[in-house]
């Protein structure tokens, strides 16, 4: 059964493309029509890419891989942020720093210094330090929280992408493309969709659109976090199941090792007395 609808995404306004002198010419096999200068976008189609999406995003999240989530574009930062929150993947929403992927190691140092500066006020470093070095340290871990904090649990590379708009967010695209990263994005008509690997067409300027998406795409994210832990409970039961039997068997072993020991025993035959030399009898006086 598939995860939206027709009616759905035309409700959304999903179906509004940008003007035609904006269009991109790669966008074509993706649009219906033109109407008042404006193109509008197959929604049919719209259905089946999302689709194939959230199939793809689904089994990331069921193999407990993070999906890194990126849109800094005024309509759609606090949409992502909100939805993302909840399904505890890591997202960008400010500006996107330059090498936060291919440059993935001087990242986590930014994040590590956050964290040492939380620790200094639980060790007493803090009290220490004096007035001027607090204001300083305070307005670097502010910076670093508003730039950093949203992906603070990204020990590693993301094994995947989700981008809102690909034209705002090329950098983001090109350094996915530079480290091998699968790719999942909303492409507009002003885009090409040839530069992702999954691209789904709809309108992604306005916030009802990118809402459904959204809201989409993350309960399918969801989906494959709860088959992960299904998986993982029905895995740790099959071991417990196992050690059971191993146990069960090495007792029934143990029970027949005994068993047969004495059955042996009981059948032996009694050893008969050592005979000794034939006396011989001495002659009579």
């Amino acid at each position: 059964m598939s995860r939206t609808s027709f009616n759905e995404l035309l409700e959304a306004g999903a179906h509004f493309g940008h003007l035609r002198r904006k269009w991109n010419p790669a966008m074509a096999p993706y649009i219906f029509t033109e109407k008042n200068g404006i193109h509008i976008i197959d929604l049919n189609k719209t259905v089946v890419k999302l689709e194939e999406a959230c199939s793809a995003m689904k089994q990331i999240a069921r193999s407990g891989k993070k999906i890194l989530f990126v849109a800094t574009k005024k309509q759609a930062k606090d949409i992502v942020a909100e939805r993302v929150k909840k399904i505890g993947m890591p997202y960008v929403t400010e500006r996107w720093p330059g090498g936060m992927l291919t440059n993935f190691a001087t990242i986590r140092k930014a994040i590590r210094k956050m964290a040492s500066i939380d620790k200094m006020g639980t060790d007493g470093t803090w009290e220490i330090l004096s007035k001027k070095e607090r204001l300083m340290l305070s307005r670097e871990r502010a910076k670093l929280e508003h730039n950093l904090g949203s992906i603070a649990d990204l020990t590693r590379l993301p094994a995947a992408i989700f981008i809102v708009d690909v034209v705002n967010e090329h950098i983001a695209v090109a350094e996915a493309h530079r480290l091998g990263i699968p790719t999942f994005a909303m492409v507009d008509t002003n885009a090409d969709p040839n530069v992702v690997d999954y691209a789904i067409p709809a309108n992604d300027d306005a916030s009802t659109s990118i809402s459904l998406i959204l809201d989409i795409v993350c309960k399918a994210v969801a989906e494959g976090l709860e088959d992960r832990k299904i998986d993982k409970d029905k895995g740790e039961e099959e071991v417990e199941d196992l050690d059971e039997r191993k146990l069960k068997k090495y007792e029934a072993d143990g029970e027949d090792e005994v068993g047969g020991a004495k059955k042996g025993a009981a059948k032996k035959p009694a050893r008969p007395a050592a005979k000794g030399p034939a006396r011989k009898s001495s002659p009579r006086a």
